[in-house]
């Protein structure tokens, strides 16, 4: 029964490993054989300064998403874990925007984005508000990235959810005995039995965020606006692989990325645990 889970990993995850890190220590363009560069497209990758810009921006992506949607999905699942009318509703409109094809969303969101006719600005514009350009200004560019990233957390809310309901209902009611305020209760019962499906939480957000904005850096901004504003990680990967045709280099910048995102995650790991440790205690 185990072997077909094996043979899939081995085919799936350690086979396509092992050929980014072949390709890593080659230089390779399809058109002639690999030839061996060793560490040479690392030492370029260090040197080069849209590198440095999508690395930098992948990590500002980060430390502004994660915690957002993380935040979003447990705020929405606290107040929607009740029954009572209508919340059945308000739960398919949280998942929803999850389903839906990534492309298909990016289109939507070039459209609300656009500073002449999106909906967005038109709103902003009746409402006296300044109307950002979400295209052509870089800062604006990147928090329209990030804003996207935050409609799409229905899989992080259905744990955080089917969390919340699952805790016992007898602490509750003990501290509604107690006449405990809520934001105790938040703090001593809530937070710290959902504190594993958060860290769970926390890492698959991390691991997601630094893949998520390939799609909206693709077709809504373009890796633009100059310069390379909302140029990712994933984006820089795609261009040098299959534009440029630089399918090592292009590995050794995959290799880096994963790199990035272990030690980030580690490093969220030991902090969480320390944290919980001294929360306990």
């Amino acid at each position: 029964m185990v072997a077909p889970y094996v043979f899939g990993i081995a085919l799936l995850i350690v086979a396509p490993a092992l050929v980014t890190f072949a390709l890593a220590l080659s230089e390779y363009d399809l058109l002639r054989s690999p030839r061996y560069v060793g560490l040479g497209n690392f030492r370029e990758l260090v040197s080069d300064e849209v590198f440095r810009i999508a690395l930098r921006n992948s990590l500002l992506f980060i430390a502004l998403a994660v915690p957002l949607r993380l935040l979003g999905a447990l705020g929405l699942a606290l107040l929607l874990h009740r029954r009572y009318r209508g919340v059945g509703a308000y739960r398919t409109a949280t998942y929803l925007p999850t389903v839906v094809p990534d492309v298909a969303y990016a289109l939507l969101w070039l459209w609300i984005f656009n500073p002449l006719y999106g909906p967005l600005n038109l709103a902003l514009g009746a409402l006296g508000g300044p109307m950002p350009h979400w295209l052509t200004d870089a800062g604006d560019a990147q928090t329209a990235v990030v804003i996207m990233s935050l409609f799409q957390i229905g899989e992080g809310f259905i744990v955080a959810l089917a969390t919340r309901q699952g805790l016992p209902g007898e602490l509750y009611e003990l501290a509604a005995i107690e006449d405990a305020k809520p934001l105790y209760v938040f703090g001593r019962v809530t937070l710290p039995l959902m504190a594993p499906t958060l860290l769970l939480l926390l890492f698959r957000d991390t691991i997601f965020s630094f893949q998520a904005n390939f799609v909206p850096a693709l077709i809504v901004t373009e890796g633009g606006p100059p310069p390379y504003a909302t140029t990712y990680l994933p984006l820089f990967v795609y261009r040098n692989a299959f534009e440029y045709l630089r399918y090592g280099y292009a590995a050794s910048a995959a290799l880096v990325m994963f790199a990035a995102t272990a030690l980030i995650v580690y490093a969220q790991y030991r902090i969480i645990r320390r944290w919980r440790h001294a929360f306990v205690v």
